[in-house]
């Protein structure tokens, strides 16, 4: 039986170009192509760059299957292989030359007003204010109350995220073989009527980060996962914990996480 794959890939000419030299491969070598989710698939191809890998993540709604990224973007930190790069990466997938890495996302539980809904993340969940005003957020951590924060707002990120908006802000890089969570502030006001945390704060994958905005706060916030902001009234709180579901990403024998750091930020 033909294994299925599914390729996805964005909205520049040259994703499109290499998304078809991809599927005119991947049929010569009899794997069964699809561009959308049937549910029987043993890969997922996304082409583009970090941003596309990440939306192909909530496309198919996090999913189990393996993804490998073919970068066509600028950075490239998830994305594994270059165009060029396509027949080595399929001979070794096919011989199994291949390692998964497995990443735990962001799991929170939004509360606003009297409903609640469950959101998911690859990089990072960001509370700030929509208005671009200094918010004053209660951060508690396993229910023990940390501080009242007064900023811009607070990054909570994965270790995966932690090179994305998190390292931007001053956070610290987290290998992501270590599992943890970390808040980092926007920011944060440091004068004699307020302290705030100036550096991350990091904890295990395991913790409750707890936060809710004071009274006059509750319908200013904005929620922004992975780059998407939304406007929430009435915010009462989010609890951010990391979800027990992994995101496996197909890394080659030679993929080292410090490495790729040095070539790509340092």
């Amino acid at each position: 039986m033909k294994k299925s794959v599914v390729i996805t890939y964005n909205d520049y000419a040259l994703s499109a170009v290499i998304a078809e030299q991809l599927k005119e491969k991947l049929i010569r070598a009899e794997f069964a192509v699809h561009h959308h989710f049937v549910g029987d698939e043993a890969l997922i191809f996304t082409i583009g760059g970090d941003g596309s890998f990440i939306k192909t993540i909530h496309d198919f709604n996090f999913p189990s299957i393996p993804i490998v990224g073919i970068n066509t973007g600028h950075l490239g930190f998830f994305q594994e292989i270059l165009p060029e790069q396509l027949d080595l990466f399929i001979e070794n997938y096919q011989k199994q030359n291949y390692t998964l890495q497995e990443i735990l996302p962001l799991q929170a539980t939004v509360y606003i007003a009297d409903k609640r809904f469950i959101i998911k993340s690859l990089n990072e969940i960001v509370l700030r204010s929509y208005l671009g005003k200094t918010v004053h957020l209660n951060l508690s951590i396993n229910g023990n109350f940390i501080q009242c924060f007064g900023g811009d707002g607070l990054i909570i990120s994965s270790s995966a995220g932690s090179t994305a908006y998190n390292y931007s802000a001053g956070g610290s890089i987290v290998d992501p073989s270590i599992n943890t969570l970390q808040i980092t502030p926007l920011a944060p006001l440091n004068t004699n009527a307020y302290r705030s945390f100036t550096s991350s704060i990091i904890s295990s994958s395991t913790s409750d980060i707890i936060v809710s905005p004071e009274e006059q706060y509750r319908n200013y916030i904005s929620i922004i996962v992975d780059g998407v902001q939304k406007h929430y009234n009435d915010f009462k709180e989010i609890v951010v914990t990391t979800h027990t579901d992994p995101i496996r990403v197909i890394r080659m024998d030679n993929y080292e996480f410090w490495n790729k750091v040095t070539n790509k930020f340092l």
